[in-house]
This record gives C-alpha cells, sequence and structure tokens, in this order.
C-alpha cells in the first residue's frame, strides 16, 4: 500500500498499472491513472488496519480546486508468484 501511495505522489504510472491484479489490469487506463495522480497534490497516508491481505487507509490530498479531501478506503491485495497486487478496494464514507 504503501509503494502505491508513493507512485501516485511521484506519478509512476506503470508502476501503478502493473501493481494492479492481473484480472482486473485490463479495466484500469493508464491516463486515467496519470490524470489522477498528477492533478491532486498528496499530503499522507495513514494506515488504519492491515491483515494478511487488506489495508485500510486514508490518504490526504488537495483536490484540483484547493479543497483538502480524504480518500479512505478498505482495500484488498492477493500474492501471485511472490508478488503483492491490488485486487479490489471499498470507499469507506
Amino acid at each position: 500500500m504503501r509503494a502505491r501511495y508513493t507512485a501516485f505522489c511521484l506519478s509512476l504510472v506503470d508502476f501503478l498499472y502493473q501493481s494492479f491484479h492481473p484480472n482486473s489490469r485490463r479495466f484500469q487506463k493508464k491516463t486515467e491513472i496519470e490524470q489522477w495522480s498528477k492533478e491532486n497534490k498528496w499530503e499522507g497516508l495513514e494506515i488504519i488496519k492491515a491483515t494478511e491481505n487488506t489495508v485500510e487507509f486514508k490518504a490526504f490530498f488537495t483536490d484540483p480546486f484547493a479543497e483538502k479531501q480524504v480518500h479512505h478506503e478498505k482495500s484488498r491485495f492477493q500474492k501471485l508468484q511472490g508478488t503483492w497486487y491490488y485486487l479490489d478496494g471499498k470507499i469507506i464514507a
């Protein structure tokens, strides 16, 4: 999770794309990943709870309209051949 957050901060689109689980990767668009990464100013990551394959976190950022935002999500990851992949996530309101 921390690696994906850092990749958003640095706009490492290829890493973000490749870290999606192979079954869901085809639904992702690099242009949208890049836009989301670059249009926001990433300000912090708080890990709330982690298990072997889930991470609940809050990512703090300022949006393009200069408004503070919090992305609160519970993410699922799956390990394939020694590598962890982002499977999916559920937004928490």
